[in-house]
């Protein structure tokens, strides 16, 4: 393989972003085969994949791009979006669906920072499926645009290594990726999020109302995404994570909510819940949740799946205790020490999905509140305890 095929699928596979924006599409579209290529005048090759229908193509591997449509899409930077290949008036006589076995698929271009063409995000299903819509089109080209724009994002990091240890340039290259973060996706999440409250409340059919909970689901997963990336850019650019502290007496539900909405995102598990916080506390409820939030994705993920989950909160004089407790193997110590540093995931665990950041968020926010965040775990249980004082 040559070398500058071998950079470009180290390339892809260095974002982090990039299997969970597969998973995300293929949950939103239904499509269950999605992939990055590396396409050029005369390859096709496979640079990351999901592949839930036993295609078999690996990273590295190359089909003749003569049978392939993203030749097409990179003669004409235009995407390619076919519902059902069989009943397409123009592509129908195609021989391309036949040789592959599919009816639905789309390809959309990715771009290196030079402008040039890099490949395709492209996806494709043997069953038909509803794609030709703004909203999916919006969505599957803004995580093309992220690709091609996180790819930039490392041909710079790549060209100015010796520059980045500079903090003046580390810092505003932060900036730069935290202005694309706030903008160039949150608003077009924001107005896909809002179309799915919309059709929500409209559309009162069963199978609507389960495709769009689906979509809302991957909505937020997306916008914890990028709120974590966000919060880790901003923490390490010292700034730490920031609070809107103040007299909140409504800990107790904001607590609730984030249990709430966990349990419907994983309603096989059962989290037995025991919130008791009567008083008004001095601190950022929000912040909190999120910190609850991270603890409980984390028991979900590493948890012993068949048993429950138990969460405690309680408040004494000012004093605040939340814990989360899930069976399963013990955490190693040698793991123990490692578990609320960035980026940081179980080797041993590949499917465990996220960046690895939620419990490095969870400590720093436990730090902003002067509070403590702590892990005890024995063959019994695992046990993550944050305690801070938040009397006024």
């Amino acid at each position: 393989m040559q070398l500058a095929i071998q950079h470009d699928i180290a390339a892809i596979q260095a974002i982090e972003a990039v299997p969970h924006i597969m998973n995300i599409l293929s949950e939103v579209t239904g499509l269950r085969f999605i992939c990055v290529a590396r396409v050029t005048e005369d390859n096709w090759t496979m640079c990351s994949v999901l592949d839930k229908v036993n295609f078999n193509l690996q990273p590295g591997d190359e089909l003749e791009i003569q049978t392939t449509f993203c030749s097409q899409v990179r003669q004409s930077a235009k995407a390619i979006v076919i519902e059902a290949a069989s009943e397409d008036s123009q592509y129908k006589s195609s021989p391309i669906p036949i040789m592959y076995g599919f009816e639905s698929y789309f390809s959309y271009p990715i771009y290196k920072a030079d402008g040039t063409f890099f490949g395709t995000l492209c996806g494709l299903d043997p069953v038909p499926a509803r794609l030709k819509s703004a909203k999916i089109d919006s969505q599957i080209s803004s995580f093309a645009e992220l690709i091609s724009r996180q790819l930039a994002v490392n041909d710079e990091l790549n060209s100015t290594k010796t520059a980045l240890y500079d903090e003046q340039s580390a810092a505003q290259l932060r900036e730069q990726y935290i202005a694309i973060l706030g903008h160039d996706i949150r608003t077009p999440l924001s107005s896909l999020k809002m179309g799915v409250d919309f059709l929500t409340d409209t559309l009162p059919d069963a199978t609507s109302q389960q495709v769009l909970k689906r979509m809302d689901n991957s909505v937020n997963k997306m916008k914890r995404l990028i709120n974590d990336v966000m919060d880790f850019t901003h923490g390490k650019m010292g700034k730490g994570i920031t609070l809107n502290t103040r007299h909140s007496p409504n800990l107790q539900s904001v607590l609730v909510h984030a249990v709430n909405e966990l349990t419907a995102l994983y309603p096989e598990r059962l989290i037995d819940t025991h919130i008791q916080i009567t008083e008004t506390l001095n601190c950022d409820p929000e912040r909190l949740g999120q910190l609850l939030s991270n603890l409980l994705i984390n028991a979900i993920v590493h948890g012993d799946s068949t048993q429950p989950i138990e969460v405690n909160a309680a408040s004494d004089n000012g004093m605040l205790t939340l814990s989360v407790a899930n069976g399963g193997a013990p955490i190693p110590e040698t793991t123990q020490t490692k578990l609320f540093e960035p980026f940081w995931r179980d080797t041993h665990k590949q499917h465990a999905g996220g960046l690895g950041l939620g419990l490095f968020i969870a400590s720093q926010i436990a730090q902003a509140h002067r509070g403590e965040l702590s892990v005890l775990s024995n063959h019994q249980v695992t046990v993550f305890t944050f305690s801070a004082n938040l009397s006024r």
